[in-house]
C-alpha cells in the first residue's frame, strides 16, 4: 500500500481549470480516471485524511502511486476525454457498464459492394448500419424473413455470393424471389444499394413512403388488369405491415426517445433502456455493473449515458432522452449529445403519462437483471476469492496472485514450434493480454520454455523503464505475481533458473503436472497436493488448459500456413504475383517442373532471367544458381 502523502502534488501546482486526471499504480498502469470542473478542488478531495475517505476511494488512493492531469477548454471536452480514457485504459477503480447479455442487432452492411442484412453481435464495424438491439435473435430472423418479401435485399455470405457470380446462377432465395440476385445481374449495384437504403428506412420506423409507393403500384397494376403484378405488390404491403406490427406501439406516432431506467445500490447497479422510434419500441438493452467507485444515482446516469452513446452514430441518438435522475451537469451532457447528433437533444425525468409508465416497466426489468446478477455474482466472487486465497496459503505466497500467467509449448515432432502465454486477472481470463511466441524448430521443450520466458521477462524489464504514457501501449509492461508452467519438477526448476537469470527473482513459479495434477514448487522434492475438489486446483487447471488451447490454436495456424508454402516461394525474384501466374499458366507445380526455360519465359511478367532461375531452382541445381 502507498501513502497518498508521498505523491501528493503541491496545491499551487494544480490548475483551477477544467480537466481530466489519471491515477497510476507503481507499475504505471492507470487505475482511475476522472474529470473535474476545477482540477485543484477535485484533487484536494483525494488527499485528505485517509480515515475520512470512502473505503473504495481510500483503496484507490493507496493503490496508486502517482497522479497526472490534462487541462481542457471546457466541461464537454473533459467529458469526452474522460470517456475516451476509460475505454482505452479500462481502469480497475472506474465504473464500467457491460451488457448483461450479448444482445443481437439487425445490421445492414452498407460498406459492402452489395449490402446485405444479417444478425450481428459484438463490436460495431465502420460502415454498417445497426438496428436494435433486440431481446431475441429468433424474433429478428422472423422479421428478416418477412421483410424479404417486401424488400428482397441480399442476405448471403460473401462465399455464397462469389460462388453464384462464378456459376452465373443465384442461390435458392433468388429463385423464390426473396433476393434481388445482384450476383447474376438481375438488379444493378446502384438499384440494390437503393433497396438496402429502403430497408434501413423501414427498420428505422419510417415505412410511409414505401407503403405509398407499393399502394400506388398495386392500384396502377390493377387498372391495367395486370393482376399478377398487383398481387405481388399486395403481398409486399402485407409483409411490410407484418414487420411494422412486430414492434409494439407505446407512444404517439412520430415520437423518438430513449427511456433509461436504473436500479442502484451501494456496491452494484443495473440499467435498462427502451429505444422508441416513431412511437414503437425498436429495441432494448440492459447493463450490469460492480461499483468500485462511490457514485450516487445521478453520477451513475452520467456513466450510463457515456456508455450508451459514446460510440453511437448521429442517427442513433434521439431528440429526447429520458433518465431516472437528472445529473447536476446535465447541461454539459445535453451539449455533448447535441454535438454528437448534430441537432438539439433534450434531457428530462418523466413524471407522468405513457412515458413514465414505460420508464416504470424498464425499472422493473432493471430490478430483475440486478437480482439475477447478484445471485450469480455472489457465487462467482466467493469462488474466485476462495481460489486465490487457497493458492496463496498452499504456495506460501506473500499476497494473493491477482495476476497469473501460464506458458505452454506446442509443436508436431519438433516442427512449427510455438509458445503461448495466457493471463488471468482476479481469476478471470484476460484475453487481450494473451501473447504468442514463434520458436525455431528442433528445439526441445525445456529450451523452448527458456526462450519464451526469457523473451517475455526481458521485455518486461525494458518496458518497465518506459515513461508511463508509453508503458500503456507496451505489450509486456506488467509483471505477474505467479507464473505457471505445464510440467513437473524439471520443468519448474528450469523456469525458476530462467527467471533468476533474467533478473526477476521475486516472481513465484509453479508447475502443474498433468498425470496426477500435482503442483510442483522449485527446489522441493515433493509436490504440493491440493484437494481434488479445491477451487485453487480448479483455477490452476483452467489456466493450464487455456494455455494449452491457445498454444494449439497458434500451432495449427502456423502449420496450416507452412503447408501452403510452395517451392516457388523460395525462388529469388518470384513473389506471390509471379508464382500465381506460373501456376495458372501451367496448371500445377509438376507440369511447371517439366517445362523448359523458353516455355517458362512465355508466361506474362516472367523474363528470360527469371525463367532460368525458376528452371534451375525447381531442379535443385544449387551450383548453377550460385553461379
Amino acid at each position: 500500500m502507498t501513502d497518498p502523502a508521498s505523491y501528493r502534488p503541491a496545491q499551487g501546482t494544480i490548475p483551477t481549470k477544467p480537466g481530466v486526471y489519471r491515477f497510476r499504480d507503481p507499475h504505471g498502469r492507470v487505475v482511475y480516471v476522472g474529470k473535474a470542473k476545477s482540477l485543484r478542488a477535485r484533487l484536494a478531495n483525494y488527499f485528505q485524511d485517509p480515515a475520512q475517505l470512502h473505503p473504495r476511494t481510500r483503496a484507490m488512493v493507496t493503490t496508486a502511486s502517482s497522479v497526472e492531469w490534462t487541462v481542457v477548454r471546457n466541461e464537454v471536452e473533459a467529458l469526452i476525454l474522460e470517456h475516451t480514457w476509460i475505454k482505452q485504459y479500462d481502469p480497475r477503480f472506474n465504473v464500467v457498464f457491460r451488457d448483461d447479455k450479448s444482445y443481437p442487432y439487425l445490421a445492414v452492411t452498407m460498406n459492402e459492394r452489395y449490402p446485405r442484412i444479417q444478425v450481428m453481435r459484438g463490436d460495431r464495424k465502420k460502415g454498417v448500419r445497426y438496428f436494435g438491439p433486440y431481446a431475441k435473435a429468433w424474433a429478428i430472423r422472423e422479421t428478416v424473413d418477412t421483410l424479404l418479401t417486401a424488400l428482397p435485399v441480399r442476405t448471403c455470405a460473401p462465399g455464397v455470393l462469389r460462388k453464384a457470380e462464378r456459376q452465373g446462377r443465384p442461390c435458392l432465395l433468388g429463385y423464390i424471389d426473396k433476393c434481388a440476385a445482384p450476383c447474376v445481374g438481375r438488379i444493378s449495384e446502384e438499384d440494390h444499394r437503393e433497396l438496402a437504403e429502403r430497408v434501413c428506412q423501414v427498420l428505422a420506423g419510417d415505412a410511409k413512403s414505401l407503403v405509398r409507393d407499393l399502394t400506388s403500384t398495386m392500384h396502377a397494376a390493377a387498372e391495367r388488369e395486370d393482376f399478377e403484378s398487383a398481387a405481388r405488390a399486395r403481398d409486399r404491403l402485407r409483409a411490410l405491415d407484418a414487420v411494422m406490427a412486430r414492434n409494439a406501439i407505446v407512444l404517439d406516432a412520430g415520437v423518438d426517445t430513449d427511456i433509461f431506467s436504473l436500479e442502484d445500490d451501494e456496491l452494484e447497479a443495473a440499467a435498462h433502456v427502451f429505444h422508441v422510434r416513431d412511437g414503437r419500441i425498436a429495441g432494448e438493452r440492459g447493463w450490469v455493473v460492480d461499483k468500485p467507485e462511490p457514485l450516487g444515482p445521478a453520477g451513475m446516469v452520467v456513466r450510463l449515458l457515456e456508455e450508451a452513446y459514446g460510440a453511437a452514430d448521429a442517427e442513433e441518438i434521439p431528440p429526447e432522452v429520458l433518465v431516472p435522475h437528472l445529473p447536476e451537469d446535465h447541461a454539459v451532457l445535453t451539449e455533448w449529445l447535441s454535438g454528437l447528433r448534430g441537432a438539439k437533444v433534450t434531457m428530462r425525468v418523466p413524471a407522468r403519462g405513457k412515458k413514465a409508465e414505460l420508464a416504470s416497466t424498464g425499472h422493473g426489468n432493471a430490478v430483475q437483471v440486478l437480482e439475477q446478477h447478484r445471485l450469480k455474482r455472489a457465487s462467482d466472487l466467493t469462488t474466485r476469492s476462495a481460489a486465490l486465497q487457497e493458492l496463496q496459503e498452499a504456495l506460501g505466497l506473500g499476497e494473493a496472485p491477482l495476476r497469473i500467467e501460464c506458458y505452454d509449448i506446442s509443436h508436431t515432432q519438433g516442427t512449427n514450434q510455438v509458445g503461448s502465454m495466457v493471463v488471468f486477472e482476479d481469476a478471470i481470463a484476460r484475453k487481450p493480454e494473451y501473447r504468442q511466441f514463434s520458436i525455431a524448430d528442433a528445439v526441445d521443450d525445456t529450451a523452448a520454455m527458456h526462450e519464451v520466458l526469457s523473451r517475455r521477462f526481458r521485455r518486461y524489464l525494458e518496458e518497465s523503464q518506459l515513461p508511463p504514457e508509453e508503458r500503456e501501449t507496451a505489450r509486456f509492461a506488467y509483471p505477474p505475481q505467479l507464473v505457471v508452467v505445464d510440467g513437473g519438477l524439471p520443468q519448474v526448476n528450469a523456469a525458476r533458473r530462467t527467471l533468476d537469470e533474467v533478473g526477476v527473482p521475486d516472481i513465484a513459479v509453479v508447475g502443474l503436472a498433468k498425470r496426477l495434477e500435482e503442483v510442483w514448487v522449485p527446489g522441493d522434492d515433493f509436490p504440493v497436493i491440493l484437494p481434488r475438489g479445491s477451487e485453487a486446483l480448479y483455477l490452476l487447471q483452467r489456466v493450464r488448459d487455456e494455455a494449452h488451447r491457445f498454444a494449439i490454436k497458434h500451432h495449427r495456424a502456423k502449420r496450416g500456413k507452412s503447408m501452403k508454402v510452395s517451392q516457388l516461394d523460395q525462388v529469388p525474384g518470384v513473389g506471390p504475383g509471379r508464382a500465381k501466374a506460373l501456376l495458372t499458366h501451367f496448371g500445377s507445380l509438376a507440369r511447371l517442373k517439366e517445362a523448359s526455360v523458353e516455355q517458362i519465359a512465355l508466361v506474362p511478367g516472367v523474363g528470360s532471367g527469371t525463367a532460368r532461375t525458376v528452371y534451375q531452382a525447381l531442379r535443385g541445381e544449387a551450383g548453377m544458381l550460385d553461379a
